[in-house]
């Protein structure tokens, strides 16, 4: 049997920086656009990703700027560095590209580029992928998360309809961290202080009084409070699979590449002992 071809990498979209805006103390918008974005087209869900690709430091790329020729020719560690974001908003329209960045200072790769980044620079980015979206047959929707999952909570809320049932739990550090969102919905904002990540979030998933009906959860952010909340929703009330949005965005202690690269079998080994038993009362697929 012949090898199959290699897979060849899909080709980045080429974007220039509009405007940036900052949000809050820890949150800066940077809004892309350009005809380099003729061909993005973010659907319905609203948990839509890119990935931003930024050049290894001290290294620069041929043009036109193309991903397979990069990693046929340079060595891996000269390849870019790729960061993954939200898209907070899409304007087909006017081309219009929304990306939320959390800052922490100088700490990170994409926090101090968008603080410092420029109207007119160029992005180069892969995407979007996603997989979520409100199912507007459910009873109720359950939406919990830190700063890394507001923008899709966010996104989230504003395409709900009106008087939908929500219950949204956000984590901030402090009461200066919160943001408006255009939806009725209440959200509940906890303030972290110096409290561990996720630990209020935690404490009010397990204290909510959960409404009858169907729920449809998001659950995203820190791996580690992610895992506690899975083993409540999917373990102590059974809540089917396909009814929750459920990962880790990130993982105290690691930075994104760390993260990407164990990501899986932590997903893995996490299944593996939070799945409910066959004949536990959950259906299965026969």
């Amino acid at each position: 049997m012949a090898a199959r071809p290699a897979r060849r990498p899909p080709k980045p979209h080429s974007a220039q920086v509009v405007r940036t805006e900052r949000l809050t103390p820890h949150m800066q918008r940077v809004v892309l656009g350009g005809d380099g974005l003729a061909d993005f087209a973010a659907g319905t869900c609203t948990d839509h990703y890119v990935k931003l690709l930024f050049p290894a430091q001290g290294v620069s790329y041929p043009e036109p700027f193309d991903i397979q020729r990069i990693r046929d020719e340079f060595p891996r560690e000269q390849w870019p560095v790729t960061r993954t974001y939200t898209v907070r908003a899409w304007d087909p329209v006017l081309r219009h590209l929304t990306l939320d960045f959390v800052i922490h200072g100088d700490e990170g790769l994409a926090g101090p580029w968008a603080l410092r980044v420029q109207p007119g620079e160029t992005v180069r980015l892969l995407g979007p992928g996603g997989a979520y979206a409100p199912d507007p047959a459910a009873d109720w929707h359950l939406l919990v998360g830190d700063e890394s999952a507001l923008p899709a909570i966010a996104t989230a809320l504003e395409a709900l309809p009106g008087g939908a049932r929500v219950r949204a739990f956000v984590e901030v550090s402090g009461p200066e961290e919160e943001q408006k969102i255009d939806s009725d919905a209440e959200v509940v904002w906890l303030h972290r202080g110096s409290r561990p990540v996720g630990e209020a979030l935690i404490a009010a998933v397990r204290g909510l009084s959960f409404p009858d009906g169907r729920m449809h959860a998001f659950v995203h952010g820190e791996a580690g409070w992610v895992k506690e909340l899975r083993r409540m929703l999917r373990m102590e009330l059974q809540i089917p699979r396909e009814d929750i949005s459920i990962s880790g965005y990130w993982r105290l202690g690691h930075d994104e590449d760390g993260w990407q690269a164990s990501k899986r079998d932590w997903n893995a080994r996490i299944e593996a002992e939070q799945e409910p038993a066959a004949g536990s009362g959950e259906q299965t697929a026969a």
